[in-house]
């Protein structure tokens, strides 16, 4: 199993749609007893919010978020963690949206200290 991501900081590798996440996102987790949740904040995004649970490498997660333009939206995310040749964690995730049409896959990466 991967290492805990309690206090990591993750950054998507690409950009999403329009209004969406996006590598100027920064999602802080926190991780505690097969529990996860984290905050997140950048781009479109002003806040939002995931909570959920973890059994091994894979996370199960629901997310809600408010965006610049005052609308929120909400999804749920399926997600495998991988430890990357260098140490680093990656996130490669499956998500639907839940509040309107939509779904995808994306990837975010643990944010080092001189990329933050």
């Amino acid at each position: 199993m991967a290492r805990s991501l309690d206090g990591l900081l993750l950054a998507p590798v690409a950009d999403q749609a329009p209004g969406q996440v996006g590598t100027r996102t920064r999602f802080t987790y926190h991780e505690k007893d097969g529990e996860i949740w984290a905050e997140y904040t950048g781009g479109d995004v002003v806040r939002g919010h995931l909570v959920g649970t973890r059994e091994g490498d894979r996370l199960d997660f629901r997310y809600v978020q408010l965006k610049q333009d005052g609308t929120t939206s909400s999804g749920h995310c399926v997600s495998t963690v991988v430890e990357l040749p260098d140490g680093r964690v990656r996130l490669e995730e499956s998500w639907q949206w839940e509040s309107q049409q939509g779904s995808g896959t994306s990837v975010v990466e643990q944010v080092t200290a001189h990329e933050r």
